[in-house]
């Protein structure tokens, strides 16, 4: 479930960059500039609100920064239920 929603996302950003890039025909997937923008914009209010999570990521907190703003809960949420886990004495 994880795969389609991530997959769902990148599949809105790119209609949106090819929608702007006029490699679309008109009238063609019109409101994916807007669905992206949404997204972007409620991604960007996870990372903030979130960031305690975004940065238990094991890479460069950059990596972590863009996932969040592709993703979002996609990205940050199994890190926070991983430590959450660890926190527990369970193994993750």
């Amino acid at each position: 479930m994880n795969l389609i929603l991530r997959l769902a996302c990148l599949a809105a950003f790119v209609l949106a960059l090819a929608h702007l890039g006029g490699l679309m025909p008109a009238g063609w997937f019109s409101r994916a500039p807007m669905i992206a923008a949404i997204l972007l914009g409620l991604h960007a209010l996870e990372l903030l609100l979130f960031f305690r999570h975004v940065r238990l990521y094991r890479g460069p907190l950059a990596v972590s920064v863009v996932l969040t703003l592709l993703f979002g809960l996609l990205h940050w949420k199994p890190l926070a239920d991983a430590q959450a886990a660890r926190a527990r004495g369970e193994s993750a």
